[in-house]
């Protein structure tokens, strides 16, 4: 299993883990759907950063190959 993989099984572990949390916390229902609200959030842009993270890498790799392929021209 791949790095992204233990990460991306990592986050969304740890983020539904939150959310169970929460529903079985002790809080008002509005408090609750506050916290559900923030951790969608919180989750949404651990996402999006990962995906960009491999964004990049995937770029920088297309690079090194064209560069490489130059080289060999």
């Amino acid at each position: 299993m791949s790095k992204s993989n233990i990460l991306t099984a990592f986050i969304a572990g740890a983020a539904i883990g939150a959310v169970v949390g929460l529903l079985f916390a002790p809080d008002k229902g509005t408090e609750t759907r506050k916290k559900i609200n923030e951790e969608g959030k919180k989750m949404s842009d651990a996402i999006k950063n990962k995906f960009n993270e491999m964004k990049e890498k995937m770029n920088a790799v297309k690079d090194d190959m064209e560069q490489q392929r130059e080289d060999l021209a």
